[in-house]
């Protein structure tokens, strides 16, 4: 099989969110996905399981822990390979055919963007209760907004603070989290504040999914997404249109940056999240 390793979601090359790529996969089994996953250990593993047309190429996604319905960076960095490898005519938009639907992929500058789905969204959640679970004191969360639960495909619980300060310090109590997350809806959580960890970023992210196998993920365009939802829906920065750039992944030395273009007109929201995507290596498997 050949594969191809990435960095996506990055400033430049060894930072953002790595992803290994795999065609030419015959009749792998899902078990055998699912190990090969675990032994590259990156925060997914994609296999493009079939030829593909205009009308999308099958994609399946695995953590090392297990298979996922979506996840961002995956979504991205499979798109630029079967664009630049597979797809012969090297197409604007490449359509990514997953579990949890088609995600179409546009192309036309150094940002690459995705459609992500349309979000459903939980119910609010008890503020103090994360603030246990990520070992902060209830100050530190931004109180004029809630903890909520979104999806555009893949859950994840959406935590508002106050600074950057309070971000570094967050840090999942694993005392808590095994009994709350076997009953969470989203399996991730995502904190975020109104600071970038540069002048050019308006917010800054963490992202925690140990469920999955990835105690903190470098760079979640999943989770990026839900939060764009969450913004719209709550009116952090206004009810119209959001252009924002993200910053995550710093604690863990794989700074990483992602775009947000994103609106919401009569319930209905339009939501594009982007990154750049570096090649760092090809092989065979």
């Amino acid at each position: 099989m050949t594969f191809y390793l990435l960095d996506v979601f990055a400033i430049n090359k060894f930072t953002g969110n790595q992803l290994a790529v795999f065609k030419d996969i015959d009749d792998l089994a899902p078990e055998e996905m699912q190990k090969i996953a675990r032994e590259i250990n990156f925060s997914e593993t994609t296999f493009i399981t079939g030829p593909g047309d205009q009308n999308g190429y099958p994609v399946r996604i695995f953590t090392p822990g297990q298979e996922v319905e979506f996840a961002g960076h995956p979504t991205l960095g499979t798109a630029y390979i079967i664009r630049k490898f597979i797809d012969a005519d090297h197409s604007d938009t490449i359509r990514l055919n997953l579990k949890a639907g088609q995600i179409p992929v546009n192309f036309g500058g150094d940002i690459i963007w995705m459609r992500q789905n349309q979000p459903s969204f939980g119910n609010s959640l008890p503020a103090e209760n994360f603030a246990e679970l990520l070992s902060l004191q209830i100050s530190d969360l931004d109180d004029r907004f809630p903890v909520a639960d979104v999806s555009t495909g893949l859950p994840f619980t959406i935590v508002p603070l106050k600074s950057a300060d309070v971000l570094k310090k967050a840090r999942i109590n694993h005392a808590v989290f095994p009994a709350y997350i076997q009953k969470a809806w989203a399996k991730g959580i995502m904190v975020f504040c109104p600071e970038g960890y540069d002048k050019k970023q308006d917010l800054a992210s963490r992202v925690f999914v140990d469920y999955f196998g990835i105690p903190e993920d470098p760079a979640t365009g999943s989770a990026t997404g839900c939060l764009a939802a969450y913004l719209l829906k709550y009116g952090m920065f206004g009810h119209g249109r959001l252009q924002m750039t993200i910053g995550q992944g710093y604690e863990i030395g794989r700074p990483s940056e992602l775009f947000i273009n994103a609106e919401k007109m009569n319930n209905e929201y339009e939501i594009n999240v982007g990154g750049r995507v570096f090649e760092v290596a090809q092989g065979n498997w």
